[in-house]
């Protein structure tokens, strides 16, 4: 009698976006801000969307999760489809994974500070991660908490689309009226980056919160 056949080997399980509806297009395009001086280089072995684990360890990463998403889009109104979409950001801690962070805030071994991922077919993005913190930039000086994110690689009907690099942040925060990176930007700008979470919906993780942040990009062109 033959061997009965080996069970297939496990896919890594993938973040796939919930369908959402398509809001109507802001008068502008997203506002690009500055990437700052943690973006990693070398980019780490894992860079999924998930960065709340990392493989080979039992642990998640500390802090309370949300879900970070949106649509791509271009000024025309038109889905940016397999878009590359990255994600950096501090700890719960306030503290990025990278050797040049002089900040003596704890790391945390099981976060993975960055994130990949592609739109998908309606130019839909999502990411799992932690709700990062604040951190000082000396004296009074300190950044709201915030993620950076990138998008790059698009293309709409041949045509490439121009990158952006730009910042989330989340209302009712007390420092945001306090960033200066942030009160750089027009009132109608902020309103475009700054997001309202929600609670988490379906099979989201229990107690985590959601923040929808959509993503217009510039003219078309070479970016």
């Amino acid at each position: 009698m033959d061997p009965p056949p080996s069970p297939p080997t496990p896919s890594p399980p993938t973040l796939t976006p919930q369908a959402q509806a398509t809001p109507a297009l802001p008068a502008s395009a997203t506002p690009a801000q500055t990437a700052g001086p943690f973006y990693p280089n070398p980019l780490p072995l894992e860079k999924d969307g998930d960065l709340t684990r990392l493989a080979g360890q039992d642990g998640g990463a500390s802090g309370a999760v949300i879900y970070v998403g949106g649509q791509v889009r271009t000024l025309a109104g038109q889905p940016v489809a397999d878009a590359l979409v990255e994600i950096w950001q501090t700890n719960t801690w306030g503290r990025y994974h990278h050797p040049r962070d002089p900040n003596t805030a704890p790391l945390d071994p099981n976060f993975q500070g960055f994130g990949q991922v592609r739109t998908d077919a309606q130019g839909f993005y999502e990411f799992k991660t932690i709700r990062p913190a604040a951190y000082s930039m000396g004296g009074n000086s300190w950044r709201t908490p915030h993620i950076h994110l990138k998008v790059s690689g698009g293309n709409v009907q041949g045509q490439r689309v121009p990158s952006l690099t730009t910042q989330l942040y989340f209302a009712g925060e007390p420092l945001n009226d306090r960033d200066g990176v942030l009160q750089s930007l027009s009132p109608a700008d902020q309103a475009l980056v700054v997001m309202v979470l929600t609670p988490g919906q379906g099979s989201d993780q229990p107690g985590s919160q959601r923040g929808r942040c959509d993503l217009v990009l510039p003219g078309m062109g070479v970016g």
